[in-house]
């Protein structure tokens, strides 16, 4: 059932790719992939195979790719993306010896790939199951780990029809989980070589805190003032906080919206009643004389939470939330919308008091409200927020100890 799910996908993929781009990207790069490492695998050299679906699963790993290179330096890095959304974004990461597509989970495509990458271990992140991969590993006792792994009764895995599914997993070598529930769910299906970890994502988010760069022009826009920063924020969100800001002069905004198109950019700053200014076009000056920042560009989000009294993470009337870690590690509130249930760390935060969920325009006003007027009440969410973050910490550690310890 597996297998011929695989094949169907691949077709539908081979078929759209003449007319999709991203399609057509993953294609071409799967076969570059095999060209790519007749090329740079170096005979005899060990290779520590990473495998991350995206870039969000790549954030993940980051942390325990950089401790193998700090503490094992004769190891070598293969790193390997499912999407372009990944790969295009990553493919020149310095961290790595080669970087290039997984090709897809067809027995040929994969007897290539692990006869050109002879990796001596692997590393799978979050949710990558692959069952060609992972039988195949299994065979050639390659070990695979999954790493920050999360499991949810409602997973194929545990259905009573998703047998095939499950049988994939046992040929994972040991999975690090993020939280007991995982654990106990593994084991619900037999699954016991499992071990609560955490989430490596902590350890990114405060290795990004500690390398933020500094951001003059934001700093002096914020200096001296109550700074709302909303980061990935969409329509939906805008509506909310956009008709609030204009309402309280008080109140100074910076917003880094999803989706940086000139469409929606105007859009923004026709919704503004008070004097705003795209960062593109901001000096020390100028910045002053703007009530609202626009970041119409990307990379700079993650330090630029750090400016703000108050942070809203967008996507919570839509798909769901984008990163709320990111703004939780500087110790601020953080207000999300209500599509926040399949998002651990929002919902962990809500219990805690870091996170605030508003769920219309009437939540929003009342949480901002008090937020602004309580500054005790401020702080305590904003420690809330910091201290969940530390809690939390040192999962990669976790991982590379269990797995080096012995080598």
């Amino acid at each position: 059932m597996y297998t011929l799910a695989v094949h169907i996908y691949l077709l539908a993929l081979l078929l759209v790719a003449p007319f999709h781009a991203k399609a057509r990207l993953m294609v071409c790069g799967w076969w570059r992939a095999l060209r790519v490492l007749r090329h740079k695998v170096v005979a005899g050299a060990d290779y520590v195979w990473v495998h991350a679906a995206s870039l969000g699963e790549f954030e993940q790993g980051r942390p325990l790719i950089e401790r193998i290179r700090r503490e094992r330096p004769h190891l070598r890095i293969l790193l390997t993306f499912f999407s372009p959304s990944g790969y295009e974004v990553r493919k020149l990461y310095p961290e790595a010896d080669i970087v290039c597509y997984l090709p897809f989970d067809t027995p040929l495509l994969v007897h290539a790939f692990l006869r050109r990458a002879k990796p001596r271990m692997a590393f799978f992140i979050k949710y990558e199951f692959w069952a060609g991969y992972l039988r195949a590993c299994r065979r050639r006792g390659i070990p695979v780990y999954s790493v920050s792994s999360i499991f949810r009764p409602r997973q194929i895995f545990f259905r009573s029809w998703g047998w095939a599914y499950r049988r994939a997993l046992r040929n994972v070598s040991h999975f690090f989980v993020q939280n007991a529930e995982s654990l106990q769910l593994l084991a619900s299906i037999g699954i016991t070589n499992a071990t609560v970890v955490g989430d490596t994502r902590f350890d990114r988010v405060l290795d990004i805190r500690a390398a933020a760069r500094p951001l003059p022009v934001v700093e002096r826009f914020a200096e001296g003032r109550t700074v709302l920063v909303c980061g990935s924020s969409w329509p939906a969100d805008e509506d909310l906080f956009v008709p609030y800001f204009n309402a309280h002069p008080e109140l100074f905004l910076v917003i880094a919206p999803h989706v940086v198109s000139e469409s929606h950019l105007r859009d923004i700053e026709a919704k503004l009643r008070r004097p705003s200014l795209r960062l593109s076009a901001a000096t020390e000056n100028n910045v002053a004389q703007a009530h609202c920042l626009i970041v119409d560009g990307f990379g700079l989000l993650s330090s630029i939470y750090r400016y703000g009294q108050v942070a809203m993470v967008g996507g919570g009337f839509g798909a769901g939330i984008h990163n709320v870690p990111e703004a939780a590690v500087y110790g601020v509130p953080v207000v999300v919308g209500p599509r926040n249930q399949n998002f651990r760390e929002a919902q962990d935060l809500l219990r805690r008091g870091g996170c605030i969920q508003v769920n219309d325009s009437h939540g929003f006003e009342q949480a901002m409200n008090r937020l602004l007027s309580d500054a005790a009440h401020r702080q305590a969410c904003g420690e809330a927020s910091r201290r969940y973050i530390a809690d939390n910490a040192g999962a990669a550690d976790k991982v590379f100890c269990a797995v080096f310890k012995t080598q």
